[in-house]
């Protein structure tokens, strides 16, 4: 897949989410629903925050920086928007439950923090693989 039709199908896929977050918001009354509307709620806002960070992160990225290959930049820029997104709607969701505090703010940021830098650290670039030969050699100089 190229560049271009990355770019292409993200935002397509990102507008068709924010059309269904607004057909969300206009057709499901938050005082009569069930779980269901709820869930339709956080889903395509989730989706939709997705895809437009991923789309705004990829181009900071690959214009403004211009370190990275185009690959990693839509890798860092996809994983870091599902990361902020998810911020954004649990934070919407502890305020509609009346759970919401700076507190709870504060440990969602760092849980999130700690993830990101788990999935930084222990990446595919970061793992060695040792051969059976290796490791038998490295037991036996021991």
């Amino acid at each position: 897949m190229t560049l271009r039709s990355y770019l292409i199908m993200m935002i397509a896929a990102t507008s068709l989410c924010w059309a269904a977050f607004v057909f969300v918001i206009w057709t499901v009354n938050p005082f009569i629903t069930n779980r269901l509307g709820f869930f339709l709620f956080y889903l395509s806002l989730f989706l939709a925050l997705a895809g437009s960070a991923a789309i705004i992160g990829f181009l900071i990225r690959f214009i403004v920086l211009k370190r990275e290959l185009a690959f990693r930049a839509v890798k860092i820029a996809f994983r870091q928007s599902f990361l902020f997104s998810f911020l954004i709607v649990a934070t919407l969701f502890l305020l509609a439950k009346d759970l919401f505090s700076w507190l709870n703010l504060l440990f969602l940021i760092i849980g999130l923090s700690i993830l990101e830098y788990f999935l930084i650290s222990y990446g595919p670039g970061r793992r060695r693989h040792i051969t059976p030969d290796e490791g038998m050699d490295n037991f036996n100089n021991t």
